[in-house]
């Protein structure tokens, strides 16, 4: 129950305003709503605690086998030569994800950094890239066209559309694979869409068919907000490299920036010479006091992945218990940690977001709203009160304002914070008018 707010909510215009409250009806509802949805969702809960098992045994076991010693907790400066942080950190990676090698860097500072390293480092004028699953993350479409994108290098981009918008068309990819495709991606997560997100499992079949008549094709695979979701990754299924961000799952909440791509050694150290220099890439990079954090977040992350999902699954319950539309279902396989919440209008959305940013240890004070945002079509609200700017490894939402006015919720490194979070939000759209206390859609 909110108990920080201590005002009747007949005296404020507006229910948002700091130090406004709800009525103790509404309150009381909020609390049942999520208190039911919480039963209702044990089983699945535990079913998750499984996976969660799995992985940190498996981070664990990658630790030991590295030997990683308090030597690793520190770090080099300036050129980096010989940074025992990073080559730990860098083995432990290759271990997890089943890979040759792998790049692991604070330098990096997002996934779309990592993802355009990989897509730059690895073609040449003339190749091609092909994405199997539909149309890429909003971010990435300026990597692909536009100023100083892959096209002005003569990188031609082309798509596959998903089949009936949900599975990928393995049969229409192989068609699609022409003489001049270097790269054939998969973006795992679903981004700003409502299709599925996909399964290593479900990449792995498709990239299979590939190698079996297109051997010299690049497999590639963005990771981002898939790790530890499942018991493996898109490589242990075939993928040849792939990349993520360490703000996201594999950093923890501690990580306070970085990337990763992880593969066949040929092809990393390719993307390596293009983020540093030729013939450098891979030796130099110091890691300037972050082998601590980097090292202890990952280290955490399955037990934090599984906090987010277990947050995922309780918002899912209890918005479809009230008529909206959730993407997946909080029953349903997941394979990342994004929760989409069709909200059906911009007010509903911008509430929503609003009580995740109330309920952050950082600036809860703080009235996200929309704006235009780097690489993305539309004006774009983000709820992040986050210790790590935009890590959406710790509780965050945001949403593209359009139709049909989705919120994607992320993270959450406790699962009472969303609690928390998913009670206020159901205040306030009551409040609003946009449920009635009858667990009934108002509008």
């Amino acid at each position: 129950m909110i108990d920080y707010l201590s005002v009747s909510d007949n005296t404020a215009e507006d229910p948002l305003e700091l130090g406004a409250y709800f009525s103790l009806d509404t309150i009381t509802w909020a609390s049942r709503m999520i208190s039911d949805s919480r039963r209702a969702v044990k089983d699945e809960w535990d079913r998750i605690a499984g996976i969660r098992r799995v992985n940190q045994r498996r981070v664990l076991n990658a630790y030991r086998r590295a030997r990683i010693t308090e030597m690793h907790l520190s770090g080099t400066t300036g050129y980096g030569y010989g940074d025992p942080a990073r080559d730990g950190l860098e083995e432990i990676y290759s271990e997890l994800f089943a890979t040759e090698s792998a790049l692991v860097r604070p330098q990096v500072v997002s996934g779309t950094h990592a993802i355009s390293a990989t897509l730059f480092g690895l073609c040449r004028p003339g190749d091609e890239i092909l994405s199997a699953t539909g149309t890429p993350y909003d971010t990435l479409q300026r990597v692909l066209k536009g100023p100083n994108s892959l096209d002005d290098w003569g990188i031609t981009y082309r798509e596959v559309p998903l089949l009936n918008d949900t599975q990928i068309d393995a049969r229409e990819v192989l068609a699609a694979i022409s003489p001049k495709t270097r790269i054939v991606m998969f973006q795992r997560s679903r981004g700003y869409l409502l299709r599925p997100s996909f399964t290593p499992a479900e990449i792995g079949a498709v990239v299979r068919q590939i190698k079996s008549i297109h051997p010299h094709v690049i497999c590639f695979a963005d990771n981002c907000y898939g790790e530890f979701v499942e018991e493996t990754e898109p490589t242990h299924h075939g993928i040849d490299i792939m990349a993520g961000s360490l703000i996201k799952n594999p950093g923890g909440t501690l990580a306070p920036a970085g990337g990763y791509v992880v593969g066949k050694k040929t092809l990393v150290r390719q993307v390596a010479d293009h983020i540093v220099a030729p013939g450098l890439g891979y030796k130099v990079g110091p890691m300037l006091g972050l082998g601590r954090a980097l090292l202890q977040g990952l280290y955490l992350a399955p037990l934090l992945v599984g906090e987010a999902l277990c947050g995922s699954i309780l918002a899912a319950h209890a918005f479809a218990q009230l008529g909206y539309e959730v993407y997946p279902r909080w029953n349903e396989h997941r394979t990342d940690t994004v929760q989409a919440i069709s909200l059906r209008n911009a007010e509903a959305v911008l509430l929503f977001c609003r009580a995740i940013q109330n309920c952050s240890p950082i600036d809860s004070t703080a009235v996200p709203e929309p704006d235009e945002l780097p690489g993305y079509a539309d004006p774009v609200v983000m709820a992040a009160g986050t210790f790590v700017q935009g890590a959406s490894s710790e509780l965050t939402a945001d949403a593209p304002m359009r139709p049909p006015y989705t919120v994607f919720m992320q993270g959450g490194s406790s699962r009472d914070q969303t609690e928390m979070a998913l009670e206020l939000a159901l205040q306030y759209l009551a409040v609003h008018g946009h449920v009635s206390t009858t667990n009934q859609l108002a509008r």
